[in-house]
């Protein structure tokens, strides 16, 4: 094994010598106690190295050993499940060998290559194949069939020899012969490097949503299956408490939950959690498809870096297998310091508020492995990875350069608001500053599979939440009196869609998921009450006291808690709303 000396420490940067053949991302091994590290910068013979452990005790003297290999992660059966750190070794694993603290220079294999899994083939002797093709499948768990598939480096070739059966991750399953004549063992278990996206066919548009169960995201502001989007706010805001419950709910098939950098409490409440939680369309706990990263603000800051790109890179091996997967980074601002920590001690120009120059690359980097895909092999499957990443900009300050170079390469912009979440209205998104650029793309499927006409119930809605904001202005001026009728309906009517339908407990069993029909029926409810007092309002002898006090006013109140199973009820209540307004009209004649 090739090595270099060090010659200077400074904190997770570790710079060595006589490391002339080395190249960029190689990883090493520093000092005799192996901490693991990475090339990030090469001047004629000395090295930089981001070593993902703490450094204390490491001096000029000490040697670093080269591997000849890039970071990589390992992927097979047993991902599922799984608590990762930043760098793919599994917690419970550490935890048995070296007890409730991490030692350094610790080394755990990143799957279990003891355990033997059940491998079905699906393809024969003598049969063609390519990069890509699905070989066999394992039943990882009773939610997710894993398939075994050809590598993306062997282009194509004749399976020699396949065989269904028992197997560790390592032993071979097929023999796969080239078209150039050679040969290739297949195992269960393929490398990757983290920092190179994994080949696809092509990237196709987006068309179908990701729905999550949580209404002002599903209706007002939906994201794609495949897209990208941020979750900007302040401390305090609710992002995280909003990342878990789109962890929780959300119709994608696999979920990869990055805590980067975050506290460790609140990355101790997702693994306390999670493991009691039920997956709702299936009832089986939502781990059986779920797989953690936890890399907390107490771990190694240059960890940090590489745990948002272990996360995407696993994301990517389940999207080729033709899964829809959906990736939280929690926080995606905790990154970026790790960027400009590493960026400062390397000595590079800084860039805007410190953070580097390539910040805006990066991240744009990072966000572009999301997407729906027409994977590899010859069967023409697609899949899809939607990467949603929480911003954590200082004071809540949106112009900060992590919130504004996000916000140039996502398309949906869930703003959180300070404001919101003093009042306890939560999810605190701000439905006047977000947006989603995916609605065009997704009015094709809420069409065909909600309504006809959602698409023009959501255009009415948002239209009056900004007739509310701007006649809040003028009531703030002159007060509630200088409206006409027909503005206090705007008015009571933004209310109900604000408290009866934006408001959502997520911690409430019953309220944390609401699906699209429920949601529309909803919104149905609630602007038939508007188009109907629109008629009446002008009428000599209405008064809003009165109208308000209908019995029927308070069941669209609470509407909401009407059973998912009892949409029907919804259009009983919609008739009912219409009658009972049309009656209470006449009544003014």
């Amino acid at each position: 094994m090739e090595k270099g000396i060090i010659v200077k420490v400074s904190g997770p940067l570790v710079i060595a010598g006589g490391m002339k053949d080395a190249k960029m991302y190689e990883v090493v091994r520093v000092s005799d106690e192996k901490l693991m590290g990475e090339i990030i910068e090469l001047k004629n013979d000395e090295a930089s190295i981001q070593v993902y452990e703490e450094t204390t005790g490491i001096g000029p003297g000490d040697f670093v050993y080269r591997t000849g290999e890039t970071m990589t992660v390992t992927l097979g059966p047993g991902l599922l499940t799984s608590v990762y750190d930043g760098i793919q070794r599994p917690l419970k694993l550490i935890e048995e060998v070296s007890g409730p603290y991490i030692t350094r220079g610790i080394n755990v294999p990143g799957l279990d290559y003891e355990k033997k899994w059940q491998f079905k083939a699906v393809k024969s002797k003598g049969e063609k194949i390519q990069a890509g093709d699905i070989i066999g499948e394992v039943q990882e768990t009773t939610l997710i069939l894993h398939k075994i598939m050809i590598p993306p480096s062997i282009k194509s070739g004749t399976i020699e020899d396949i065989k269904s059966g028992s197997f560790k991750i390592d032993d071979v399953v097929a023999v796969v012969k080239d078209d150039d004549g050679k040969k290739h063992e297949i195992t269960m278990v393929q490398r990757w490097s983290i920092r190179e996206p994994r080949r696809v066919q092509r990237k196709d548009v987006p068309r179908t949503p990701l729905v999550t169960g949580t209404r002002i995201l599903d209706t007002l502001f939906p994201i794609a299956k495949g897209g990208a989007g941020c979750i900007p706010g302040p401390f305090g805001a609710g992002k995280t408490v909003t990342q878990q419950s789109l962890a929780k709910f959300c119709d994608a098939q696999v979920i990869v939950y990055i805590g980067c950098g975050e506290r460790g409490n609140e990355m101790t409440d997702v693994l306390l959690e999670f493991p009691h939680l039920k997956d709702p369309n299936t009832g089986e706990p939502l781990m059986k498809r779920t797989i953690l990263i936890a890399n907390t603000s107490n771990m190694p800051v240059a960890a940090r870096e590489a745990s948002v790109y272990t996360g995407i890179t696993i994301a990517e091996y389940y999207r080729d297998m033709g899964y829809n997967v959906a990736l939280m980074a929690d926080s995606t601002s905790r990154w970026a310091e790790a960027l400009r920590e590493m960026s400062g001690r390397l000595e590079e120009m800084p860039g805007e508020e410190g953070y580097p120059a390539y910040l805006g690359s990066k991240t744009a980097e990072f966000y572009e492995r999301a997407g729906y895909v027409t994977c590899l092999g010859s069967d023409n499957r697609t899949g899809s990875i939607t990467v949603i990443g929480a911003v954590s900009p200082p004071g809540g300050d949106l112009s900060e350069p992590v919130t504004q170079n996000t916000l140039r390469v996502t398309k949906v912009f869930w703003g959180l608001d300070a404001k919101l979440a003093y009042k306890r209205h939560f999810p605190a998104i701000n439905w006047l500053s977000s947006y989603s650029l995916y609605a065009d793309n997704i009015s094709d499927y809420w069409r065909k599979e909600v309504a006809e006409d959602y698409e023009k119930i959501r255009t009415e809605v948002m239209g009056l939440l900004q007739q509310e904001a701007s006649l809040e202005e003028i009531v703030r001026l002159v007060g509630m009196d200088a409206l006409s009728p027909k503005e206090r309906l705007v008015l009571e009517t933004a209310k109900s869609i604000r408290e009866d339908f934006l408001f959502q407990n997520a911690f409430d069993q019953e309220d944390a998921y609401t699906p699209l029909k429920k949601q529309y029926w909803i919104l149905r409810c609630i602007l038939a009450v508007y188009k109907e007092a629109l008629t009446l309002v002008d009428k000599e002898g209405f008064l809003f006291e009165n109208f308000k006090k209908l019995p029927v006013m308070e069941k669209v109140v609470k509407c909401k808690d009407i059973p998912k199973t009892d949409i029907e009820k919804y259009g009983d209540l919609e008739k009912e709303v219409i009658d009972k307004i049309q009656e209470f009209g006449k009544a003014l004649l």
